[in-house]
């Protein structure tokens, strides 16, 4: 039913022998040296992105639950904040748990880079650079991964807290943007709100939209395709090979499913945009640096449970204006 929002484990090792390398010459005293760690890093980028995207999600939330910022701004905090606190923490744990599993292999990455904008929801998501290149598949599955469940978990959360303070509303009074549901959301309703009577809607709560776009954000990243999360993981679980065919049937079935939609026979037009945006990035995984290094039974599971995650919050219609 539409709703609205309204206004381990050890694998078989095969060690590489590398060529030895000449130790660095020493610095000065006083001088810095070439060594990554040792420059120094100012966090102000990050923080002035966090602020910045803090401050458009709750100009965003506050429009969303139909106050003016401008004419209200009085009010901006606390009709705003419901949603923007509860979308910047589900994008803050999603990077986070790239960020953390990254140190944990030692791979070289930057805490989260917010990205604010002036659209419906006040951002962009959040991203971090890697540095350096994952050593092997275990690394790949371990941070591919850990963005993509923590946020997810944090996402569910929100929908179940949103579905207490969403109430059903009559469907021809109820404007504003049709979600679209996945076979996810759409059982998550059925427990939390029951069975609706004929010809009412749910009306979801700034909290409970803030875990819907959570689970949207969760589907792109698994998409199985070059370096988003899903790519990592494919590309662990499967191998460069398929990772590339993978991708290359992909696209075309986003293309195809954007142009129905834009013709209102099935998907959505958004899906013509991210094939775009997919074919800019393009389908390239750099290898491991360690590709003999086998996966666990383990890190397999968490693999494949992890792309079935794709498969239960992927949307054909994410949304419709009215």
């Amino acid at each position: 039913m539409p709703n609205r929002f309204d206004g381990k484990e050890t694998g078989e090792e095969f060690p590489l022998r590398l060529p030895e390398r000449e130790k660095p010459e020493s610095s000065p005293p006083g001088e810095k040296g070439n060594n990554p760690s040792s420059r120094p890093r100012g966090y102000l980028l990050n923080l002035a992105l966090l602020l910045l995207t803090f401050a458009s999600t709750l100009f965003a939330g506050t429009g969303l639950a139909g106050i003016d910022p401008f004419q209200e701004p009085g009010r901006i905090f606390s009709a705003g904040a419901p949603f923007a606190i509860t979308l910047m923490l589900i994008l803050l744990t999603h990077e986070l748990g790239h960020y953390l599993f990254s140190r944990y292999h030692r791979v070289d990455a930057s805490l989260p880079y917010f990205l604010p904008a002036p659209s419906m929801i006040g951002t962009f998501g959040a991203i971090i650079r890697m540095r350096s290149p994952i050593r092997d598949r275990r690394a790949l599955v371990d941070i591919g991964t850990a963005g993509p469940l923590a946020g997810f978990v944090v996402s569910i959360a929100a929908v179940i807290i949103g579905f207490q303070f969403s109430q059903a509303v009559p469907v021809e009074s109820a404007e504003g943007v049709a979600l679209g549901n996945s076979l996810l959301f759409a059982g998550l309703e059925k427990i939390f709100m029951g069975d609706l009577p004929g010809g009412q809607e749910v009306l979801i709560h700034p909290i409970g939209f803030a875990g819907w776009i959570g689970l949207f954000v969760t589907t792109l990243n698994l998409i199985p395709y070059g370096q988003l999360d899903g790519g990592h993981i494919i590309y662990a679980l499967l191998g460069r090979r398929m990772h590339r065919m993978i991708g290359m049937i992909l696209l075309p079935v986003l293309f195809v499913m954007g142009i129905l939609g834009m013709m209102k026979i099935f998907g959505s037009g958004l899906w013509l945009v991210w094939a775009i945006f997919l074919g800019f990035i393009g389908p390239h995984h750099p290898p491991v640096e360690e590709a003999r290094v086998e996966l666990s039974a383990g890190r397999r599971i968490l693999g494949w449970a992890t792309m079935f995650i794709f498969l239960l919050t992927f949307i054909p219609n994410p949304f419709q204006i009215k």
